[in-house]
């Protein structure tokens, strides 16, 4: 549909399951309004067009397994109700065009998709590597205008990058492919895109999470065919909220210290003359401990201790979810990030000491969740060292929490997100 009809349709009750399918009930004509100021945004930029195009697709919450996918290990991941949306269509010419609220204009020629041509670290390397990772696949890929709007904070630890490279992948594949490439498929390509095109060394965690939807558990030890099982887990239904605490740092400039974790998690393994340490045991590394700290380094053996136990814990954890044991659920979150903070040290940058907002945010957060009668757990959220933190608040108290988090970290800090139930979607 044209432009104005898509705003008519947008603004309309027709569409209204849908937005709350995504956003919750109270939410419905909020996002009606930003649907709306998205599709007119696209008109102002690029004019009108025949068809087009609107998709979604949400950040994501790691629940458990802590930088163990880079490795071809286990997580359970679950998509929030924060989101990228694009109103897309295709277009003329040779060229890929994307323009993001407050950004500039990205733009990838179709006949130059080199890595070469494209700058590391920016946002247009995303868009040139999705492109090719779909004609590299022998998917179709044309020219387009997308215009995109993202409520997934930056930085934030809930991947608005791997929204942002699904989002992109998502969009070729329904202008383009009728939407026949899977959501598991696109996630190979945005983290083909980000270790290629971006810089970064990332596993498959955040784009499956983030393709997929819901709460899922992922099994990475075959990373070519990662096995994805959705978990029935309502833990709204069970009074609680999944709070997002904003430390104040940014992950911009911690690519290196991002890169150092699975870069001595791969040490060590070669140490048994593996690529990766999926299949390396806790006895394993306990055994040949002084040779591994001598020719690895202390960090990466401990990092390598963390890898093993994180997963192991995972398949406790997701079983924990599916009988609905919520004590278990918990405790399992709060070993997760104490083995982070401990082991895996992703908490702060060892090259700014002096800024650890993660660690007071913790502390915030465990002093609170200590005075409430009902058991919470909170852990580090993500990549680590910025960013956020994770907390599970029993909702009777998650006003008192949010204020003292407040208290400590500046208002606003604290952020309730819910599971959304859906992964990468073309809501028209």
């Amino acid at each position: 549909m044209r432009i104005n009809e898509l705003k008519e349709y947008l603004a309309s009750s027709e569409p209204d399951k849908q937005y709350e399918l995504l956003y919750g009930r109270e939410r419905v004509e909020q996002n009606k309004e930003r649907y709306v100021r998205v599709a007119d945004s696209f008109f102002k930029t690029y004019g009108d067009a025949d068809e087009t195009a609107v998709l979604s697709v949400p950040g994501r919450s790691e629940i458990s397994g802590n930088h163990t996918d880079h490795n071809h290990g286990r997580v359970i991941a679950a998509s929030v109700d924060c989101d990228m949306i694009a109103v897309a269509a295709r277009g003329e010419g040779r060229s890929v065009r994307v323009k993001s609220d407050g950004y500039k204009e990205d733009c990838v020629d179709l006949d130059r998709l080199s890595p070469d041509c494209y700058p590391r670290y920016k946002s247009v390397a995303l868009v040139a590597g999705m492109c090719a990772a779909f004609k590299n696949a022998g998917y179709e890929v044309g020219p387009l205008c997308a215009y995109t709007s993202s409520n997934v904070p930056k930085g934030s630890g809930l991947s608005s990058s791997a929204a942002f490279e699904v989002l992109v992948g998502t969009v070729i594949n329904h202008l383009y492919n009728g939407g026949k490439v899977s959501p598991i498929e696109i996630a190979k390509f945005a983290k083909w895109a980000e270790n290629n095109y971006f810089g970064k060394p990332c596993g498959l965690m955040d784009q499956t999470a983030c393709a997929v939807g819901g709460f899922v558990e992922i099994d990475f030890e075959d990373p070519d065919k990662p096995v994805c099982e959705k978990i029935d887990f309502d833990l709204t239904g069970m009074g609680y909220d999944l709070c997002i605490v904003n430390t104040g740092g940014s992950h911009a400039d911690l690519n290196d210290d991002y890169a150092s974790i699975p870069r001595e998690m791969k040490a060590v393994a070669a140490f048994f003359g593996k690529d990766v340490l999926r299949g390396v045991s806790e006895e394993d590394l306990l055994s040949n401990a002084r040779a591994i700290r001598e020719k690895c380094g202390d960090r990466a053996f401990l990092r390598a201790l963390h890898f093993v136990n994180e997963n192991d814990r995972v398949p406790e954890i997701a079983s924990a979810m599916r009988h609905g044991d919520l004590d278990a659920f918990l405790q399992g979150i709060a070993a997760s990030g104490d083995s982070s903070f401990k082991y895996l040290q992703n908490v702060f940058s060892p090259s700014s000491p002096s800024e650890q907002g993660e660690t007071v945010a913790l502390y915030a957060a465990a002093h609170a969740l200590a005075r409430f009668p009902r058991p919470g757990a909170c852990r580090v959220h993500g990549g680590g060292f910025a960013g956020t933190m994770q907390a599970f608040v029993p909702r009777l108290y998650t006003e008192a929490f949010r204020m003292e988090i407040d208290r400590v970290m500046g208002k606003g800090a604290c952020s309730v997100m819910h599971v959304r139930p859906v992964g990468a979607v073309r809501f028209c």
